[in-house]
C-alpha cells in the first residue's frame, strides 16, 4: 500500500503507543505458538515487509518473523517509484536485502508489483507516445522479472486494474497500450520469470460485480494461451461488515478457473470508514475529526473480542477451502506498522493485525491459532 502511510506507521511504532490489556509479552512466553507450524498443512501463513522499516529493527521482531511467517510480500521495495525511479535507472539494494533475508530464513517472497498505475516514478506520468510507455513496460517487466526470476516464488504480475462494477480501471496503461496490456503483462512474466508463479492481486474483487471483472481478466489471459497461476484477494475489511457469504464464492468462482486462491494483503481494521465502505483506493482520503479515532488511547475489550470473533471465522471459511488457498498473508507485521493508521484519514491509531505495537500477541493471534488446532 502507499509508501506515505507506511511511513506515519513506522513513526507510530518508533513511539511505542500501547495497545489492549489482553496481550502478553513474547519474551515471556516461552511456548508462543507458531501460526506458520500452525497452518502448516493447510497454507502459506505470510506477511508484509516495508522498505521503510526494511529488515526487522529488534530483537523481538527479528525473533517473531521467521517464527510466524513462512511466506513475505515487500510492501513497498519492489513498486516502480522505489525501483526503478529514473529512466533506465534502477535501484535494487533495498529489494535484494529482502530477497535475501527471505531465502535466508527459508520464507517464500512474492514480488510486489510489476505493473501498477499507482506509485509510478514521475517520468512515466511524462511519458506521451504509446511506444514510448510499451519500451517502459516492456524494459521494466524484463529487468525485474528476469533479475529475480528463481529467487523469488510468485509475482504480483497487475495490481488493482478493475474499477468497483468491474470494468478496467482508466490508467496510463489502459490509456495508451489497450485493453490487452494485462495479458502482454502477463505474457513478458511468463518469458523471463518462467520459474516463478503469476498472479493477478487487486481488492474487493470478492464482490459480485469486480468479481465478475476478474473473471473476464483470468479468462482472457487463459484464451491467449499465457499463463496465470493464481489470484489474491486483498482482504481489506472492517471487523463489522466482513462479505463472508461473497468471499466464499469467490473462493469457488477463482479456484474452478484453476486459479490458485491467496488472501494476500488481510488485515481487519476496527475504526470507522467515512464512507461507510470497504476497500483500498488509496487516493480515497478524508480529514482527521476526534470522533473518527475513537481508541487512540488504546483499544477496549469490546472490540479487541470482536475482531477476535470475527479472525476465527474468517480462518473457518480459508479452512473449509484449504484445498484451494494457498497463502493467507497479513498486512504487516504488527498494529503500528499498518497503513490503516494514515488510510483513508491521516494521524488515527488503528489496531487491525494479530500482534500489537510491541510485537505482542493479541486475543486474535490465540483465536487463530485455536481455529487451527481445532481443524
Amino acid at each position: 500500500m502507499y509508501q506515505s502511510i507506511k511511513i506515519l506507521g513506522s513513526l507510530t511504532l518508533a513511539l511505542g503507543l500501547f495497545s489492549c490489556s489482553h496481550t502478553r509479552n513474547i519474551s515471556s512466553e516461552k511456548n508462543l505458538p507458531s501460526l506458520k507450524q500452525t497452518f502448516k498443512s493447510d497454507f502459506l501463513i505470510g506477511t508484509a515487509l516495508d522498505s521503510v522499516q526494511n529488515l526487522p529493527t529488534n530483537e523481538k521482531e527479528a525473533q517473531l518473523i521467521p517464527y510466524q511467517f513462512d511466506a513475505m510480500t515487500p510492501e513497498n521495495a519492489m513498486k516502480a517509484e522505489n525501483i526503478h525511479p529514473e529512466w533506465g535507472r534502477y535501484y535494487f539494494d533495498q529489494a535484494d536485502k529482502i530477497v535475501d533475508y527471505a531465502q535466508q530464513h527459508g520464507i517464500k517472497l512474492n514480488g510486489h508489483t510489476l505493473i501498477w498505475h499507482s506509485q509510478l516514478p514521475a517520468f512515466v506520468h511524462q511519458i506521451q507516445s504509446a511506444d514510448s510507455l510499451r519500451m517502459f513496460f516492456t524494459e521494466h517487466i524484463r529487468t525485474l522479472a528476469s533479475r529475480y526470476n528463481g529467487k523469488i516464488d510468485s509475482w504480483d504480475v497487475v495490481n488493482e486494474a478493475l474499477n468497483e462494477d468491474g470494468t478496467l480501471r482508466k490508467s496510463i496503461f489502459l490509456d495508451k497500450l489497450g485493453d490487452d496490456f494485462i495479458v502482454e503483462a502477463f505474457r513478458l512474466a511468463q518469458q523471463y520469470a518462467p520459474d516463478t508463479k503469476l498472479y493477478y492481486n487487486d481488492y474487493n474483487i470478492e464482490q459480485p460485480q469486480k468479481r465478475a471483472g476478474a473473471i473476464r481478466i483470468i479468462k482472457q489471459i487463459q484464451a491467449a494461451g499465457v499463463r496465470i497461476d493464481g489470484v489474491g484477494i486483498q482482504g481489506h475489511w472492517n471487523i463489522r461488515s466482513l462479505p463472508f457469504d461473497a468471499i466464499e464464492k469467490s473462493i469457488q468462482e477463482f479456484s474452478a478457473l484453476g486459479m490458485e486462491v491467496m488472501f494476500t494483503e488481510l488485515d481487519l481494521g476496527v475504526l470507522p470508514n467515512p464512507w461507510d465502505s470497504d476497500g483500498a483506493e488509496i487516493s480515497h482520503t478524508a480529514g482527521y475529526s476526534e470522533k473518527m479515532d475513537p481508541y487512540k488511547n488504546g483499544l477496549p475489550d469490546s472490540v479487541a473480542q470482536l475482531q477476535a470473533q470475527q479472525y476465527e471465522k474468517l480462518f473457518n471459511l480459508f479452512l473449509k477451502y484449504k484445498d484451494d488457498i494457498s497463502r493467507v498473508t497479513f498486512w504487516g507485521v504488527n498494529d503500528g506498522q499498518s497503513w490503516l493508521n494514515g488510510w483513508p484519514i491521516p494521524d488515527r491509531t488503528n489496531y487491525p493485525l494479530l500482534f500489537d505495537r510491541q510485537f505482542n500477541p493479541k486475543p486474535a493471534f490465540y483465536k487463530v491459532i485455536e481455529t487451527g488446532k481445532s481443524k
